[in-house]
């Protein structure tokens, strides 16, 4: 069985070409992945970065798993929910004792963890998920950055990567390639050190439609996940206002930057030396750039008006540029595949 068809076995609800939503936090809700499941796709909720009971993200993080298998007319509480939970590793504490409670009352089909501080949090946590998600065939994916950390989770025995290259929006290896190299490099050092082993990839970053999802599928990947393309769907709680300043962003490659000013200036610059993130350049980086303190940098953006977008940290990858409208979720799964497919076959039938 190719790795393209484990997909396909693991979420029979999914069609081809396979297309996730990224686990974006602040974004992703049970409205959106519910919206992306039924369209064919595979919709990762944002879990936590913070599992102790005190921050409160592991109550929400039930209720909106709660919502989802209710939108999606789930009604055997056995039933695995078909979507998954993208949770940043940083700090793993509280996470077995909090978090795995909830995977097991509500069984979702799959997790996604990133950024741990050091290999062990995902060495041990790995084959602890999989223990505890055996009865449901729970699968797990690591997301990652570079072939070393594409090694490293196949030997700590991982199901599925996603394979992340440095246009995508949010965070990310600050030094890192395209998915043009790394996707294929990865795909090598599969073949090449764990024959035998079907591991599926999923290729993420910049890609905004049909033509990055059959470019993906080319360089090897078995499937291929959206972020910043669902932000500006219908069914996300972005304001309006917001998905409206995606829209109007072009030439993403300049207009978006890979930085770690983006958290400083909003509080969450939790994340390790390794990782930086991808956001539109709006007035707080560009502050920074002509010499504002960080101190002050921060005064403004937290003093800034509700509807003052200026100064908020839109996380988008470099292919925001190709977003030209707001649609509805179904619409940009269904087109991407449909575009997907007519790419795949006219290229079919000129080499033919």
């Amino acid at each position: 069985m190719s790795s393209t068809n484990i997909l396909s076995s693991w979420f029979p609800h999914t069609t081809t070409p396979f297309i996730a939503s990224g686990p974006m936090f602040f974004v992703t809700t049970a409205s959106l992945v519910a919206a992306v499941s039924d369209a064919g796709g595979f919709g990762f909720l944002a879990g936590c970065y913070d599992c102790s009971p005190a921050s409160g993200q592991i109550r929400a993080l039930s209720a909106e798993l709660t919502n989802a298998r209710t939108l999606l007319k789930i009604q055997d509480p056995k039933a695995p929910v078909p979507v998954g939970i993208g949770f940043i590793t940083v700090n793993t504490d509280g996470f077995l004792e909090n978090a795995m409670p909830v995977i097991a009352a509500h069984r979702p089909a799959a997790i996604w963890l990133f950024a741990p501080k050091s290999r062990a949090q995902h060495a041990s946590l790995i084959p602890a998920l999989k223990t505890a998600g055996a009865e449901w065939n729970l699968k797990v994916f690591v997301q990652v950055g570079t072939v070393a950390a594409a090694r490293e989770a196949v030997e700590d025995g991982v199901d599925a990567l996603v394979v992340q290259g440095v246009d995508a929006g949010g965070h990310q290896w600050a030094q890192g390639a395209g998915i043009v190299s790394l996707v294929p490099e990865v795909k090598d050092m599969l073949v090449r050190e764990f024959a035998g082993k079907e591991i599926p990839i999923l290729a993420a970053g910049g890609i905004m439609d049909g033509r990055g999802v059959a470019a993906a599928l080319v360089l090897g990947a078995d499937g291929i996940v959206m972020g910043t393309r669902f932000i500006a769907t219908e069914e996300t709680a972005t304001p309006a206002a917001m998905k409206e300043r995606y829209v109007a962003s072009s030439d993403g490659g300049v207009s978006t930057i890979k930085s770690t000013v983006h958290d400083d200036i909003q509080g969450t610059g939790f994340w390790p030396s390794v990782y930086n993130g991808r956001a539109i350049i709006g007035a707080s980086y560009q502050d920074f750039v002509n010499g504002v303190s960080i101190e002050d940098n921060i005064a403004k953006h937290n003093n800034a008006g509700e509807g003052d977008l200026s100064r908020k940290i839109l996380w988008a990858g470099s292919g925001v540029g190709l977003i030209r409208s707001v649609l509805s979720t179904k619409d940009v799964v269904i087109q991407s595949q449909k575009e997907a497919k007519e790419i795949l076959g006219r290229i079919n039938r000129v080499l033919l």
